[in-house]
This record gives C-alpha cells, structure tokens and sequence, in this order.
C-alpha cells in the first residue's frame, strides 16, 4: 500500500513513513493510492466480534508489511485495553431508530483516544526499531492534547509538546494537558484561537530545515493513521445495527472533518452507508460550504462545544480531492487560495455535487446546543455533552427522511464540559476518580506568543534542556 499527497508533489510514501511524516513535503495531507473494499460476507462476519478484532481486519490492508500481523495484532490489544467498556464504542439507543455511538471510554474521554492510543503503540514500535527520535508538535482545540499527551506521556523516543489557544479549551481538558508530570511533555498556551495553533503547526512542516532539526512528526488529524483508526468504529456500530443487509445513517460533530472523512473510507470500503451528516456549531464552515459552493472562513467566535470553534478544517482537502476525482493541482490551488489574501475559494459546479452527493450538513446555535442537552435528558436519561448534543439536534431534523437506523457519535464524555451540561440539566457530571486524581497535581504550562519564530525558538530551548 502506497501514499500519495493531495497536492500531487511529494513522494509516494509507504505506511509507516507516512505516519512518522504527518504532513506531506509539499503541504499537501497523505490519502491511499486505493481503497481497499470488503465484500458483503467480509463485512457481515464482523457483526458480533470483539472491538480489537475488527480493528484489525479493517486496518490491515493499508498497512501493509510496516507491520506482521502478530504484531500489529498485540498493539492494538495493547492500544484498548485502558478502556473503560469492554464493547469499547458501546451503542445506545436514544429513539426509535436513532442511536449513539459512545466513543468516549478512552483514558482522556474523548473519541480521540480510539486514534491516539493506537498511533502512540504504532509509533513507539517504528522509532524502537529504527532507534530514531521524534518530536511530536500538535495542535488542538481541546481533545487532540490531552489524548496525545496520553497516548505518548514517558515514552522513550517521543517528545510532544501541544499548542492549545489559551482561555479557549475547557477547564477539564486544559488540566488533562497541564498536569501530567512526565518530563517529555509540554503544554503550550498559544495567544490566539484554534485556527492559529493549526496555522503554527503547518508552517512548522512546511520549513524543512525546522522539520529535519528537531525531527518533526505530527499527530494531528492531518496524520492519516489517525483517520484510519477513526474507521475502525463506522463498522462495528453499523454490523450492529444489521449492516451490511440494511444501510445506515450517522451524523458526525465535526470541527476538523477527519472524523467524519473516516465515514467516508469506511462507505469506499463497502460499507453501506445512506447517509454522511456533517454536524456544525455557529463557527460553521462546513454546513456553509455545502449550502452556497464556497469555502471562505470566517472569525472564530468561542462556544460551549470548544473542539468545533474552527474557520479552517484541514481534512476537508482530502474530500477535495476526491470531488476534484484525483486533480492534485486543483487542490493545490484552492489550498493556496485559502492561505493567501483571498481567504477561501469557489468550489466548481462539479465538485460541489460531488461533495453535495456524498454529504449533508446542519448547524446548531447556543441556545439549540442547550436545549438538545435538556431535552435528550428528559426523553431519555442521556447525559450529552455540547459537542454530542450539537449532533443529536442535527440528526433529528434527518430522522424523518428514511427509515435507515441514524447513528450519531458522542465524541465526549460530559463531565468535560460540567458548566453547560449543569446548566441545561441541573446535573453536575462527575469525572471518574481516575481523572479526578490526577487534576490534584500542579499544572505546567508555558505561554507563547501567535508567532513562528518565537514558537521555533522554544522548542529548540526544551529539547535541549
């Protein structure tokens, strides 16, 4: 299996180069040069099997020989077993024929662990075996951080360090990046929003001298072994609901859109998938881009479903990709055109459709975003997080539209975001006494300004410290 980049001018890559790399050479993100399929009988004998099972089956044809099957097999065992469910993404039923996927039993409560505790096995594996170290720079809007700074916290090979934009993140998940204690971590309070932090990190890459220096490696969303894990649970929560016999809808709160591009592989997989809902807060790029053909960003403006306070969704080129059937150069430039002074661009008429085809899209305000959590609090008991809730409330609006079982991912456990679920429920959710523990410690925090030149100076200041 070979990578090849969205913007058509680096070098085809195998698996675990593409990995260990991130972002590719010529700024453009890594996608397979084909999609591996299952067929009907393939996909119909994971129903029932455990988590760890499927991971593997749905992983291992873009893995190629990076890893043997006895290995790649203990890794992701070891990747899953601090899960807090034995199902690992348990499915709840909130209505007829609407369902959540909890993908929130992950060490850090987040979905982002399903990706970040296998890429920090995977990882440590490739650097042990070339005796190579990295240096891992992220860049997150809340989750991403904290399940990175989990994922590779007192591993031998790694240093990371974490932008996250400062008074921007939950009070929870700033402690789960300020606490840990291990000397090769580093949280980093960025001046500026989310968008500037992804902005950092990319220039980052894209000065290779920097990139080589300090060995540079990215675990963003950006890394395609963190959309390929994030596959992984499209099936075992469709088979459970009867895939491949019947299809399946799932509506997806995304900032970023890696997540729900991983629907999209699964459906080039052979999932039977009728239906790929993008699920917006205010900041809503996305939904605005289906509706009028054009991505242009906007300001951020700060909400209680933080992770999705993003104008610049990076995934979103490896969907232009496919809209434009394999165009790296129109990629390419419509990513040039977003960086420079025109701030977004027109999509053409036959990749709209494309992308129109393949997505549907909703939003929901402040006040919507509240008022699903209270609603889904008395119709069903759920305790929702903003984020969740975000998708549930744009899920509804689709429910009536087909009888396929919707299925709406619950990306966080509630008690990350305690203010507003208080607020609309009279419910203050408790963290488990794990994490509750471990926030008695003493933060470690350093701030730095929005700025390339000053954010380079540090990092080369802690790695040599």
């Amino acid at each position: 299996m070979r990578y090849i980049s969205t913007r058509g001018q680096a070098p085809a890559l195998g698996f675990e180069e593409a990995m260990l790399s991130g972002l590719a050479r010529d700024g453009g993100l890594y996608l397979p040069e084909t999609v591996p399929t299952l067929d009907h009988g393939e996909i119909a004998g994971l129903a029932g099997r455990p988590y760890e099972e499927v991971a593997f089956t749905v992983m291992r044809p873009f893995i190629g020989e990076s890893f043997g099957e006895e290995e790649l097999g203990e890794l992701i065992a070891r990747a899953y077993e601090g899960f807090g469910h034995a199902a690992r993404a348990p499915l709840v039923q909130l209505a007829p024929d609407h369902f959540l996927l909890e993908l929130f039993h992950g060490p850090t409560l987040a979905f982002k662990d399903f990706a970040m505790q296998l890429i920090g096995q995977l990882f440590q594996a490739a650097l042990a075996r070339r005796g190579e170290r990295v240096t891992i720079v992220g860049a997150t809007s809340g989750d991403t951080g904290s399940a990175a700074i989990e994922a590779f916290r007192g591993l031998e090979n790694v240093d990371v360090l974490i932008l996250f934009p400062e008074g921007r993140v939950s009070e929870v998940q700033r402690k789960q990046m300020t606490t840990p204690g291990e000397s090769n971590v580093h949280a980093l309070a960025v001046e500026g929003d989310f968008d500037t932090c992804q902005a950092l990190l990319k220039d980052m890459f894209n000065d290779f001298a920097f990139r080589d220096e300090v060995a540079l490696a990215g675990v963003n969303s950006i890394n395609w072994a963190r959309v390929l894990a994030q596959v992984v649970y499209y099936f075992t929560a469709a088979t459970s609901l009867g895939a491949p016999m019947r299809p399946v809808r799932f509506t997806v709160p995304t900032g970023n859109f890696g997540d729900i591009f991983a629907g999209l592989i699964a459906r080039k997989m052979g999932l039977p998938i009728e239906r790929l809902i993008i699920a917006t807060n205010q900041n809503d790029i996305l939904h605005r881009t289906l509706e009028t053909g054009a991505y242009r960003r906007g300001e951020v403006v700060p909400s209680i479903s933080p992770s999705m306070d993003i104008q610049v969704s990076s995934n979103f080129e490896r969907a232009l990709y496919y809209a434009h059937d394999g165009d790296s150069a129109a990629v390419a430039a419509q990513m040039e055109a977003l960086a420079g002074g025109q701030g977004g661009f027109t999509i053409p008429p036959g990749a709209i459709n494309w992308l129109r085809e393949h997505f549907a899209s909703g939003r929901a305000s402040e006040e919507e975003t509240m008022a699903t959590i209270k609603t889904t609090y008395l119709t069903s008991s759920e305790v929702i997080c903003p984020h969740t809730a975000v998708g549930v409330k744009v899920a509804r609006e689709f429910l009536a539209e087909s009888p396929a079982p919707m299925i709406t991912l619950a990306t966080a456990h509630p008690a990350k975001f305690p203010d507003a679920v208080e607020k609309a429920t009279g419910i203050r959710p408790e963290l488990p006494a794990r994490l509750a523990r471990q926030f008695e410690a003493e933060e470690r925090q350093t701030r730095v300004a929005g700025d390339l030149a000053a954010l380079k100076a540090l990092i080369r200041e802690r790695l040599s410290s």
